[in-house]
């Protein structure tokens, strides 16, 4: 039999795993689903049309599921997906879709929420992405896998943020970010690559070595963006991380202009 706690509240139709944990005075609701090993600590409440999947944890007083900071919210059921293992810590808020998309929010797997951040409706949030303390995720953001945003960042609503990217604490993120990505400052300006975690992910020197050419040669030569591009394409044609970020940039997704370039930090000028 799951754990449930005698002061938790269970909405009858609430499908719970076998071996889940729910914790003191936590409320979940009645179109939710808790998969194998999800433990709701205490004071967690789950509503919308909300799955935990295996082994997902929820701290004291994260929230998961409730309707939308939205004015065009007109109260329909949608929901939330969060991905295995995922970590959410205290305080977290995690709100469910609202209109203009599918109505569902998405968190990959194994991914940590540190304390007091906020998922807002919409967003799509890749598999192994950390989120600092306080971060602050607007409507419809996607952030790609192994992105880490620092603490009390915040991403204007529709922006993209490529994957392994960082983005630096107290940012204030109003345009996309390419992959591989360095981002700082308010507002939020482009300092270089991640170096130190794209070596920590196994990248190798050559990886960088391309990236850097490309990233300096896009962000920081003269001549129009259009131009750039094109020759960003053609001296690294076959590179398949360079043709990453020109299909980010170039992407129909695209809502936001890119980041603009600050100073390059000293080790992208090494």
């Amino acid at each position: 039999m799951s754990f449930i706690h005698s002061s938790a509240v269970i909405a009858p139709g609430a499908r719970i795993a076998p071996d889940a944990k729910v914790g003191p005075f936590c409320v979940v609701g009645p179109d939710c689903v808790l998969e194998a090993g999800v433990e709701l600590v205490s004071h967690a409440v789950i509503d919308g049309r909300t799955t935990l999947h295996q082994g997902v944890k929820v701290m004291p007083y994260g929230s998961v599921g409730l309707a939308p900071q939205d004015l065009k919210y007109d109260g329909r059921l949608t929901g939330v997906e969060v991905g295995a293992r995922t970590l959410v810590r205290e305080h977290v808020t995690i709100h469910r879709g609202s209109m203009g998309g599918d109505g569902m929010t998405r968190v990959g797997a194994d991914c940590m929420l540190m304390a007091c951040s906020h998922v807002g409706h919409d967003c799509t949030v890749a598999d192994r992405v950390i989120l600092a303390n306080n971060v602050m995720l607007g409507g419809h953001v996607r952030v790609g896998e192994q992105v880490f945003i620092g603490g009390g960042a915040a991403i204007h609503q529709l922006v993209r943020i490529g994957r392994h990217a960082m983005v630096g604490g107290l940012a204030g993120v109003t345009n996309d970010v390419p992959p591989f990505a360095n981002v700082f400052g308010l507002p939020a300006r482009l300092v270089g690559l991640n170096v130190i975690g794209l070596r920590r992910r196994g990248f190798q020197k050559d990886n960088l070595a391309a990236l850097r050419l490309a990233f300096r040669l896009l962000f920081k030569e003269a001549g129009t963006f259009a131009e750039k591009m094109a020759e960003a394409s053609t001296r690294h044609a076959g590179d398949a991380l360079v043709e990453e970020v020109l299909g980010f940039i170039n992407s129909p997704e695209r809502k936001r202009e890119m980041v603009r370039p600050g100073r390059m930090a000293e080790e992208e000028e090494a």
